[in-house]
């Protein structure tokens, strides 16, 4: 594998997305491919001709031919999609350099590295996010209501939509209910189910309470007050046993509601979900860093996605976590890696008192496919379904396949 280091520096001087991730940077990046190495120098955000000084900090990615040939190809297999998707999977990478540097201009590094892959065509966003004639309505209504959570008034927003059985809908870690729009516009599921998607407290429209000096600690979300979310909800609307569904974080409450709360709800669906995720949340830190802004997020966010998904909607999940409250993200992941657990407690979830239903997409290395099948077969009754060619947010980055899956498991809950 020959890649011409000149071409290369062209391609990033002239793409847009990459000057704009490479603003203000001074340093450069090292791809060390088998014995090759090719190196682009940016000075004050503009590729830089000529080889680096020697006093340039530079962040240096190496590997071997075979696994740099997977992360280059035009559609890249599973894991070798994202240079922290192959780094957290340990699929043949390793990187060094100023880690604060890294995530600072990850976007920049990946999007360099994405230019060097065949230019293909992107998919068309969604039938179900086509556009509208002026003046149309999309089908959610949005409103308030307050609930009583860990002892303070919290004014939560939701949006619904449809008729029939109620669903809960449940977004990621530090993000909201937009995530969901799209399947409030497919009318074979409004038809049989009424849609609500709601924004945890101090995430999208559902702001903090006004009794506690929130501003003055840190934010970390605890599984007691996640589950009582859902819960209150459910009583303030009079909400007769809804179906519960979440992905990331809302797919491992899926399954803790199943644990805990098995009589509230007529069924739940874990979307990526798992018993157990895990990891090193010391190494996530620069996720709340002051120095660190919220693109890197986004620019990680677009790493657990499928190269499949139509970017336009890949760009919009990201563009999501960019506008977040910037604890919001990591607070969040002290329920997803530090607290939950259901590893040797799944005996006591019973799938006649309530229906359990994983989905994981494929190209999701953090909730992965793996996982969710491990949960699957550790709750006798379950369902399993694996989504090919999506990640992370099946239902914001590619809905249509996501509806594809998602309709035979709600006509067997609606049956």
């Amino acid at each position: 594998m020959q890649i011409s280091t000149a071409d290369w520096r062209k391609r990033c001087a002239a793409d847009g997305e990459f000057r704009e991730a490479a603003r203000f940077w001074s340093g450069g990046l090292v791809l060390r491919i088998g014995a090759q190495a090719v190196s682009l120098q940016v000075h004050a955000g503009e590729v830089s001709e000529g080889e680096p000084a020697p006093n340039v900090r530079m962040i240096e990615y190496s590997g071997s031919e075979a696994t740099w040939a997977q992360v280059l190809a035009a559609k890249p297999p599973r894991f070798h999609n994202d240079l922290m998707a192959n780094l957290s999977t340990g699929s043949g990478l390793a990187v060094s350099g100023d880690p604060l540097m890294h995530a600072q201009y990850y976007g920049a590094i990946m999007r360099a590295v994405e230019l060097l892959r065949p230019v293909v065509a992107s998919s068309p966003a969604s039938k179900a996010s086509a556009a509208e004639t002026e003046g149309e309505f999309d089908a959610p209504q949005g409103r308030y209501v307050h609930l009583q959570l860990g002892g303070h008034d919290h004014r939560v927003y939701f949006e619904e939509a449809g008729q029939g059985i109620p669903l809960l809908l449940q977004h990621t870690a530090g993000c909201h209910g937009s995530q969901w729009r799209h399947l409030f516009e497919c009318r074979d599921i409004t038809s049989r189910f009424h849609l609500i998607a709601y924004d945890l407290p101090m995430h999208g429209k559902s702001l903090p309470p006004v009794t506690r000096e929130w501003w003055s600690e840190p934010y970390a979300l605890r599984g007691e007050f996640l589950r009582s979310v859902p819960l209150a909800l459910s009583r303030a609307l009079g909400l007769d046993r809804p179906v519960f569904m979440g992905c990331s974080v809302g797919g491992l409450l899926a399954l803790d509601l199943a644990h805990k709360h098995a009589d509230q709800f007529r069924a739940v669906i874990a979307v990526e979900g798992a018993l157990r995720i895990g990891g090193d949340f010391a190494a996530l830190l620069m996720l709340y860093h002051p120095q660190v802004s919220n693109a890197y997020k986004a620019r990680l966010m677009d790493g657990l996605m499928a190269p499949a998904s139509p970017l336009a909607l890949r760009r919009e999940t990201s563009f999501v976590y960019a506008s977040g409250w910037p604890p919001a993200f990591l607070g969040d992941l002290q329920y997803y890696i530090e607290e939950f657990d259901l590893r040797g407690l799944t005996r006591s979830i019973d799938t006649r008192r309530v229906g359990v239903h994983v989905m994981s997409g494929e190209y999701d290395y953090s909730g992965r496919s793996e996982l969710g099948f491990k949960a699957h077969e550790a709750i006798a009754g379950s369902t399993f379904t694996e989504m090919l060619d999506v990640g992370h947010f099946p239902m914001s980055e590619n809905p249509d396949a996501f509806i594809r899956y998602l309709l035979p498991i709600l006509s067997g809950i609606a049956a």
